[in-house]
C-alpha cells in the first residue's frame, strides 16, 4: 500500500506516522502539502495529530477549507482507507466524514498519559488484528478530546457498530468513554489516543502497530 500523511500548518504528529507507516508496517509512505490539489496514486488518507491553524475557532475548523480537503473527502466516498488521529478526528468530525464532535476535556486542562482501551469492534479495516474487547494500552495528548454526540446518534452509532475504542476509565468526560469512531462503511476511523505513538516496546507499548497491520490486513482481503 502506499499511504499519504497529511501536512497542515501546526501539525506535529506527521513525522510519528510517517515512521508508524515505514518502519512499522514497512509500507510506502509520503508527506503531502496541505495546498497539494490531488491524492492519486495512494491507497489510504492519514491525518495526524497536532494544532492545526494553530487549533484558532476550535479544533479542526479552519484545516477543513484546506485545498486537500476535496481529495480526503472523495477518499472517504469512495471507501478508501482514511484514518484521523486526534486534530485528525477533530477534522473528520468538523467536514461531516464522521459523525458528532470533539470538545474540551471535562477536567478543562490538557491530559498526556498513556491510557487503556478496549476494541469494542474488531471488524473493520482498522480493528481486525484485535481480539473483540481486546484491552490495549496507548498514549493520549490532548485537550479537546471529549467526544459529544446527542442521544440519537448514539443510538446509530451502536446500532451500526461504529464505535470501535472505547476508554476502560472516564479519562475525558467522553460520551459513553468514546475513544474512537467509524463511519457507517467502516472505512474512515477517527480517534483519540495515539496508535503512532506505541509501534514498539522501547516506546512503552506496541499495541498500536496492529491497527496498522489491520488495515494491511483489509486492503489484501479486498484486491482478493
Amino acid at each position: 500500500m502506499k499511504f499519504a500523511v497529511i501536512n497542515f500548518p501546526g501539525s506535529n504528529c506527521d513525522m510519528d506516522l510517517y515512521y508508524a507507516i515505514r518502519d512499522g508496517i514497512e509500507q510506502q509512505v509520503e508527506l503531502v502539502d496541505y495546498r497539494a490539489e490531488s491524492l492519486a496514486g495512494f491507497d489510504g488518507v492519514l491525518i495526524p495529530g497536532g494544532f492545526s491553524y494553530g487549533d484558532y475557532l476550535r479544533s479542526g475548523a479552519i484545516a477543513v477549507h484546506a485545498p486537500i480537503v476535496k481529495e480526503i473527502i472523495r477518499f472517504a466516498n469512495e471507501g478508501k482507507i482514511v484514518l484521523g488521529i486526534c486534530n485528525g478526528f477533530q477534522i473528520l468530525t468538523e467536514l461531516g466524514l464522521l459523525p458528532g464532535a470533539l470538545i474540551k476535556n471535562e477536567q478543562g486542562r490538557f491530559i498526556c498519559e498513556t491510557v487503556a482501551l478496549k476494541v469494542v469492534n474488531n471488524q473493520t479495516a482498522f480493528t481486525n488484528g484485535y481480539e473483540k474487547d481486546e484491552v490495549i494500552n496507548i498514549p493520549i495528548a490532548h485537550g479537546e478530546g471529549r467526544y459529544y454526540c446527542d442521544d440519537k446518534t448514539l443510538a446509530e452509532l451502536k446500532a451500526n457498530d461504529q464505535i470501535a475504542f472505547q476508554y476502560l476509565e472516564n479519562v475525558n468526560g467522553s460520551v459513553e468513554h468514546i475513544a474512537g469512531v467509524t463511519n457507517k462503511q467502516k472505512n474512515v476511523l477517527g480517534m483519540m489516543p495515539h496508535p503512532e505513538r506505541a509501534i514498539e516496546e522501547i516506546l512503552g507499548s506496541d499495541d498500536g502497530l496492529k491497527l496498522f497491520q489491520s488495515i494491511i490486513n483489509y486492503q489484501v482481503k479486498v484486491n482478493n
